[in-house]
């Protein structure tokens, strides 16, 4: 029989949701008039998706304010569609405030929405319901005859030839959804565990320990972890953040008046990494003023070149100090333009020296050293990513207020607009994100170092993590941590090189992170299937897809005409599905181009078969939510 033109989009969170919006925007153009079902597939409600859904606790919160956080495209965003403006988190806030808009929520959050200001940081919960206004918003837009079906499950596998019809087949269904063209938007994924996570899981269940693998942590198990006794905890970014409010506000514990207040309930958590202290503090303050003319030394031309180059690239060797040198830049013209009376030369001399040196040069660090006078005032990115290095300290006791010390002026820092700089460096990550995504599989440290100095948690959380320190609840560990088991005694142990000699012992051990991305490793059997199947990986697990348009890459290098995936698993991975307003937004000029791509495979399909797509099935497959 003949069947319609059918688009299956795998991920209902908000990069599904953005690719809805970028079809909707780039149909009247390219798709005008025609027939399009796409169906929507995933186990969790469409807009917010697993990581943003709304049943998760309520004192989880983002790690953005408000006014940094929009799903639509301005005259930054790098793409060939139509820009399609729309309201940033607070702003929408305000529209439900004033009634133009009546989002579906229970009178609780109806409050809080009405409520948030734009440098408030708002809730998960909050976050969903923008999230589903704006895949509301989407869907509504589509034209006349384009319609989404949502599917409430699993998509268990593709199969189909590369140049015919897929099947994508749904966990519990008897018939396949067929279509034309199938894009994954999956987010973070689970994952079996490494060698070394089933060793301590191993060694755990031998001596009735606890041990809770990397997870995402709003939805770990807790409860095995009891009140009053020592838990080692190892990662210090945003998912212990996640840890530390579930296991003390959740187990009824509150501030007053700056101090924590325990209920008695919580365990005393033990933490450390590789860095020994939190992620940066979110800053605290917005942008006045000129911005740095960003990209300056990693733009489009310098990366295709980099790309032309033979052989490999190391990215230590030959990105590194570009982005070293493009983050500078961006740290010193701010610093040179409005904190002049800390620097000794005027900005324009300064630049056409700093552009003329080399990256990393000894010629670069003494123009830097003669035209800013204080350390304190030099971007220094090596020391910024070992904040501990060097530092020792007697016992574990002593350590505690070193760290308290250091996550103080951190906070103090990032919210003193007399730094701004800081600001101008974010700015700058956000730049070099949109050029790295360029070059495939560069490792997992720089996406590490991105969120440690430009995502992590608001202010007020890092406030209550000293609070928590000062009543005992958290003890710091220290940089290098490393965790051992003690076969003789039944406990886990870790220790640190900032503390050395010195041990601590819990019979409870979290990895507070989320795994992995790995095609080898995951648990998402749809991505399981395609690598069986063909599909290329690098040599830490991302699925390869063309940077261009986000088209699946065989073991062969080929794209896959029909298969394309989008989001953190992929070697396209950016910094985030959403963004602040007016930075270009990476993941919205993907989205961009994946929609116009498959737009227009659609349109020629259906002008070379003259609209017949007849593919032998009985039409059982065309379901509807």
């Amino acid at each position: 029989m003949n069947v319609g033109p059918a688009l299956v989009i795998v991920g209902a969170g908000p990069r599904g949701t953005g690719l809805i919006e970028r079809i909707a925007a780039n149909a009247p153009e390219l798709y005008e008039g025609r027939r399009l079902d796409i169906h929507l597939v995933d186990p969790h409600p469409p807009g917010g998706g697993r990581i943003w859904r709304h049943d998760q606790s309520p004192l989880l919160w983002m790690n953005s304010m408000a006014e940094d956080v929009t799903m639509f495209t301005d005259d930054t965003v790098q793409q060939e569609g139509p820009i399609r403006p729309g309201p940033a988190l607070h702003t929408w806030a305000a529209d439900v405030r004033d009634g133009r808009v009546t989002p579906g929520v229970e009178p609780e959050l109806l409050a809080q929405i009405k409520a948030l200001g734009g440098q408030d940081f708002p809730s998960r919960r909050l976050q969903s319901a923008y999230l589903r206004w704006v895949y509301e918003q989407a869907v509504a837009a589509l034209p006349a005859g384009i319609t989404v079906h949502e599917h409430r499950g699993h998509a268990l596998r593709v199969t189909g030839q590369r140049d015919g019809r897929q099947h994508v087949w749904l966990e519990g269904g008897d018939e396949p959804l067929t279509a034309d063209l199938v894009v994954l938007t999956i987010g973070h994924l689970d994952a079996e565990p490494t060698s070394e996570q089933v060793e301590l899981t191993d060694f755990a269940e031998r001596y009735g320990l606890v041990h809770l693998p990397p997870d995402f942590t709003a939805d770990s198990d807790l409860t095995a972890l009891p009140a009053g006794e020592p838990v080692i905890v190892r990662g210090f970014g945003l998912a212990f953040i996640d840890l530390m409010v579930l296991l003390t506000e959740g187990r009824g514990g509150r501030y007053e008046n700056g101090e924590y207040l325990p209920s008695g309930k919580e365990p005393v958590l033990h933490i450390g990494s590789r860095r020994g202290v939190p992620y940066h503090s979110k800053i605290g303050y917005g942008w006045q003023g000129e911005r740095p003319p960003l990209p300056r030394f990693l733009g489009p031309d310098r990366t295709e070149e980099l790309l032309s180059r033979p052989g490999p690239l190391d990215f230590r060797r030959d990105v590194w100090p570009l982005v070293d040198k493009e983050l500078g830049y961006a740290h010193y013209h701010r610093l040179f333009t409005v904190h002049a009376e800390r620097t000794t030369v005027d900005w324009q001399v300064f630049e056409e020296k700093y552009a003329a040196a080399d990256p990393g040069s000894q010629e670069l660090r003494t123009l830097v050293a003669a035209a800013v006078p204080d350390p304190a005032d030099r971007l220094d990115l090596e020391a910024l990513d070992h904040p501990l290095d060097g530092v020792r300290h007697p016992s574990y006791d002593a350590l505690q207020a070193g760290l308290r010390d250091y996550i103080t002026a951190d906070l103090d820092r990032r919210h003193d607009p007399a730094h701004s700089e800081d600001l101008a460096v974010f700015l700058g990550l956000l730049s070099v994100y949109g050029q790295l995504m360029r070059f495939g599989d560069i490792g997992g440290w720089w996406h590490g170092f991105f969120s440690y100095l430009a995502s992590g948690p608001p202010g007020p959380r890092l406030h209550q993590l000293l609070a928590l320190s000062r009543a005992g609840v958290v003890r710091f560990l220290g940089a290098g941590m490393t965790v051992e088991t003690d076969e003789e005694r039944g406990v886990f142990r870790a220790g640190s090189a900032t503390v050395p000699g010195e041990w601590v012992e819990a019979r409870a051990l979290v990895e507070a992170r989320l795994p992995d991305p790995s095609l080898e490793r995951t648990r998402s059997p749809i991505l399981q299937a395609l690598y069986e199947d063909g599909a290329a990986a690098t040599a830490t697990g991302l699925l390869s897809v063309d940077p261009d348009d986000g088209r699946i890459l065989g073991r062969d290098g080929r794209p896959h005409p029909r298969r394309f995936a989008l989001g953190p698993h992929t070697t396209a991975r950016v910094s985030g599905a959403f963004t602040r307003p007016r930075t270009g937004g990476p993941a919205f000029r993907q989205n961009d181009a994946t929609a116009r791509t498959a737009l227009a495979f659609l349109r020629d399909l259906l002008c070379s078969d003259g609209g017949d797509r007849s593919d032998g099935t009985d039409g059982s497959d065309r379901l509807s939510a």
